[in-house]
């Protein structure tokens, strides 16, 4: 199956127990083939031991601060990415 994501900006974050250890978000600007076009987007996706999990929506353990790491991770990976997110989008 051909590549449908091409990432060009990553940051990654710590998923909290319950989650198993070595679990990430892996947080990410870049460009995702949508019928004929290469769409800009903001992607956050699952990692388990170093593996992105495709067919896995990324979930927040209620009582653990991870979806307020990862939104502020998000936040910053945009702040930073102003240029590239300017050449994305025109």
């Amino acid at each position: 199956m051909p590549k449908v994501f091409h990432p060009r900006k990553e940051k990654f974050v710590a998923a909290s127990s319950p989650h198993p250890e070595n679990t990430q978000y892996k947080i990410s600007i870049g460009e995702e083939i949508w019928g004929d076009n290469y769409i800009p987007v903001l992607k956050v996706q699952m990692i388990y031991n170093g593996e992105i999990s495709g067919r896995r929506s990324p979930s927040y353990p209620l009582g653990t601060d991870d979806y307020d790491r990862v939104q502020s991770t998000i936040k910053e990976l945009i702040d930073d990415s102003s240029e590239l997110i300017s050449k994305l989008i025109r």
